[in-house]
């Protein structure tokens, strides 16, 4: 009997989520999968494989892989080489952390910032503190801003309530968002922009008659479905030819937090909360020259390194075309 059940998603990484003093162990599945049409290059006279290849761009000629060095362009046409081990030694430290920086309104991230989502869910009897992240979430209207480290690089997070789980978006950084100042936009405020009252009630309306509930199933990539109902004929007609693929993946990493009582846990967090305003509050002046104020360091945690989380690529099947 052919098992028609899905697949059981993989894990692509394990860690936790952490806020104050509260640890929330978890685990990050991919919230995506690409159903794109992948098109291989193929050599036509013997179907082989085509792939790139390290080249020298001035000669044309092949180059072994140990001749090549990384450099970085700070002037046109002038370069600084860095060794292995120096940009080793600038990766950001690996952790098993989502650590939450702040907690910002829900609506206050514009889209533009979103960059690729992940599906977040408990682990290791994390279940309870969990849903008492979800649940004030939702209930004060915040995400949680935060920074996570995957496969060595550093990124931008945001923590999103959604349903009954929690997504965790990897987000841009600001520097890699350009701004709109150059841009030949209208100006701002229908009056400015030269719209009268009765274009924009003419507007509202076909707005109104065109309105829908979002469902995703309405929509179909017309490109890729047209590319599958030709190879699919192909196929039926014999008119296919042998490849040979090769493929890797690798698996997600293993982690775990412990859970400790969780209303001891928030009432420390405020507490050390209170404590750090306290120290960082001005001493009583005692002369002219007022007492150094205090600021609590925050102890790097041990940290298992992360494995890729372009393992999610590979996560669900795919069909190819050559």
């Amino acid at each position: 009997m052919p098992n028609n059940s899905s697949p059981t998603p993989r894990v692509l990484w394990k860690g936790a989520i952490s806020f104050g003093l509260v640890h929330i162990p978890i685990a990050l599945y991919s919230a995506t999968s690409d159903h794109g049409i992948d098109f291989d290059w193929l050599d036509k006279r013997t179907m082989d494989p085509v792939g790139y290849k390290r080249i020298n761009k001035k000669t044309g000629k092949d180059i072994a892989k140990e001749q090549i060095v990384k450099g970085i362009e700070y002037e046109d046409g002038q370069y600084v080489v860095l060794s292995d081990d120096e940009i080793s030694a600038a990766y950001p430290k690996t952790t098993q952390t989502i650590e939450i920086e702040t907690f910002v309104p829900a609506d206050g991230i514009p889209f533009v910032y979103l960059e690729r989502p992940y599906y977040v869910a408990p682990i290791n009897k994390g279940a309870k503190v969990y849903a008492l992240l979800r649940e004030t979430l939702q209930r004060t209207g915040r995400v949680g801003v935060a920074r996570v480290v995957i496969q060595t690089k550093q990124h931008l997070a945001v923590l999103v309530p959604s349903g009954p789980g929690l997504v965790l978006n990897l987000l841009r950084w600001g520097a890699d968002i350009r701004s709109w100042k150059d841009l030949p936009l209208p100006a701002e405020g229908a009056k400015a922009a030269g719209l009268s009252d009765k274009e924009l009630k003419m507007a509202a309306d076909l707005v109104a008659d065109m309105s829908s509930e979002w469902n995703p199933d309405e929509f179909k990539d017309e490109f890729k479905d047209e590319i599958m109902r030709l190879v699919d004929r192909k196929v039926e007609a014999g008119d296919t030819e042998a490849v040979l693929p090769v493929e890797k993946a690798e698996e997600g990493s293993t982690g775990g937090a412990k859970i400790i009582d969780l209303t001891e846990l928030l009432q420390r967090s405020l507490r050390k909360g209170d404590k750090n305003k306290e120290e960082e509050a001005p001493a009583p002046k005692k002369s002219t020259r007022a007492a150094p104020t205090k600021r609590t360091a925050k102890a790097a945690a041990p940290a298992k390194r992360a494995k890729p989380a372009s393992a999610a690529a590979k996560s669900a099947p795919k069909r190819r075309a050559a």
